[in-house]
């Protein structure tokens, strides 16, 4: 059995499974150095999961109570309203287990995706938001530059 939070390059000793030693002495010890895969949806950082979530407009701005995955099974998590690209949420103790400690965490990062065909009505609404709304998000780019 791996132990649990066993990471990537980590060495399993399993005693007196190796080779026979010399001239019929007790076997020696069995090294197995493990190596892990990267997953297409979690990445691990020491013993915290990260994954990008992607959301839809609505869900950013309005809020939301969505599913998400984690390596135990899908959980629920609240969206906050007017939550951005590039938030971080933590999911505490949904993380690697470890042999000494608690669990780590699950750092959900958000990215807003917007339909893949364009939305008439919203483009409609954006023109008139824009109108009455505008800002601009590179402002601190510019004095910076």
């Amino acid at each position: 059995a791996i132990p649990a939070g066993t990471r990537d390059g980590s060495t399993l000793r399993l005693r007196g499974k190796g080779t026979a030693g010399i001239a019929g002495g007790e076997p020696g010890d069995a090294l197995i150095e493990i190596s892990v895969r990267s997953h297409s949806v979690f990445r691990r950082e020491g013993n915290d999961i990260e994954i990008d979530l992607p959301i839809t407009l609505y869900e950013a701005v309005l809020g939301a109570n969505i599913e998400v995955p984690t390596i135990s099974g899908r959980v629920s998590m609240t969206i906050p309203k007017g939550s951005n690209t590039g938030d971080i949420l933590r999911l505490r103790g949904k993380g690697v287990k470890s042999q000494h400690g608690p669990a780590g965490d699950q750092r959900v990062t958000l990215k807003v995706v917007l339909p893949t065909a364009t939305d008439p009505d919203l483009e409609r609404f954006m023109e008139t938001w824009r109108g009455s709304h505008a800002y601009d998000p590179r402002e601190a780019l510019r004095r910076a530059t």
